[in-house]
């Protein structure tokens, strides 16, 4: 056998492992910043109550929304208005509002978010009204914000006196931007320790461990330690700045993050079929076929002869049931099939949906589908 000398064998490994760089699939870096939060940095949801006035006559029914009306009473009887108990208005212009928005980390007195208003009663929109000052409170009971101001209303609706009504969208719910100032700073708990810990978003171990990996190999071995497969803690000085500059270098740091679970979802409500990229399927045989069953329902009249005695006309009833089995075929799956020839194994057939959803059922039964089916 003829032997390569060492250039031509250099030369020979060399094209191999070019062919095995262009064939081997490329994984995708991702940043810390899009795979984990830091700990204690998080918003918090805030939550009122107001009234919105100015409408065109789409507020609320004061007869089927009595408390509008006695939000009404109270917030005169502060300005010093009194309505006298007997006179009960009528009051069209006039909503009761839930007001809801999320108070951003690291949020200063004098800063200013959005708001999002949505009528509480039978209001039929709230185009063109203008909210009144309205405290909103966090999960503790005290007020973080003051929302106040001219809603922005993407819906738009119309009624007639016949009753009938148009509705585009949803205008019963609006928005206001930049409509509440911030009164009350949170403490976001960002200091305090020689520690910063970082949270996936979706827990898994290969993550954890890579990102551990990355960060000892980025500032040093002893830099990051796993706490379990959500918590990755990161050694950083106890000063505000230094740490702001560590987490500014922390959070651009690349990895490789670990594959997905085998998963199947399935949506029951729309049809949707989802099948991730880990799935597989064992050998198995498939044969699906759908079976139709109509059955029409009419009536006959039974009308008796012309020289008949007695004879009366009667409505007899009439079923016909007919039953049809479209041709199917059978095809088979081999060990360790991908992702991509259960597509074009499914698009072979030309399966439904909903058939698709009964084979991966039955593929699941039958110890044949490694994946979890969800069904959402």
């Amino acid at each position: 056998m003829p032997t390569l000398s060492p250039s031509p064998l250099r030369a020979l490994i060399a094209a191999a492992l070019a062919v095995l760089l262009i064939v081997a699939p490329v994984h995708a870096q991702e940043r810390i910043k899009d795979l984990a939060s830091v700990g204690g940095v998080r918003g918090n949801a805030l939550v009122g109550y107001g009234l919105v006035v100015g409408l065109d006559g789409s507020g609320d029914r004061t007869s089927q929304a009595p408390f509008t009306v006695q939000s009404l009473r109270n917030m005169l009887n502060e300005l010093g208005v009194a309505i006298p108990d007997n006179v009960n208005p009528q009051l069209k212009n006039v909503a009761a509002v839930a007001i809801h928005a999320e108070l951003p980390p690291f949020a200063k007195p004098g800063q200013t978010i959005d708001v999002t208003v949505s009528s509480v009663a039978n209001a039929v929109s709230l185009r063109g009204g203008t909210l009144l000052m309205a405290p909103l409170k966090g999960a503790d009971g005290q007020v973080y914000a003051m929302a106040q101001g001219s809603l922005i209303v993407g819906g738009f609706g119309a009624q007639g006196r016949d009753g009938s009504r148009v509705s585009v969208n949803v205008p019963s719910v609006g928005r206001i931007p930049n409509g509440a100032m911030v009164e009350r700073e949170v403490d976001g708990g960002f200091g305090g320790s020689g520690e910063l810990t970082l949270n996936l978003h979706r827990a898994d171990f290969t993550t954890v461990s890579r990102m551990v990996a990355a960060l000892d190999a980025r500032f040093g071995p002893g830099t990051a330690r796993a706490v379990d497969g959500v918590t990755v803690a990161v050694r950083a000085p106890y000063d505000p700045g230094a740490r702001i500059g560590l987490l500014a270098e922390v959070e651009n740091v690349q990895l490789t993050p670990g594959s997905a679970p085998a998963r199947v979802i399935v949506n029951s409500r729309t049809g949707t079929v989802v099948i991730g990229a880990e799935v597989r399927v064992m050998p198995a045989a498939i044969a699906h076929g759908s079976l139709t069953v109509t059955i029409t329902e009419s009536l006959d009249v039974s009308q008796p002869d012309a020289f008949s005695r007695g004879g009366t006309t009667t409505v007899t009833p009439r079923s016909d049931v007919s039953a049809g089995q479209e041709a199917s075929r059978m095809f088979m799956f081999a060990g360790g099939t991908s992702l991509d020839e259960i597509v074009r194994a499914v698009n072979a057939v030309g399966a439904a949906p909903g058939d698709l959803v009964a084979i991966l059922e039955a593929l699941k039964q039958a110890g044949a589908l490694r994946a979890e089916l969800e069904v959402i």
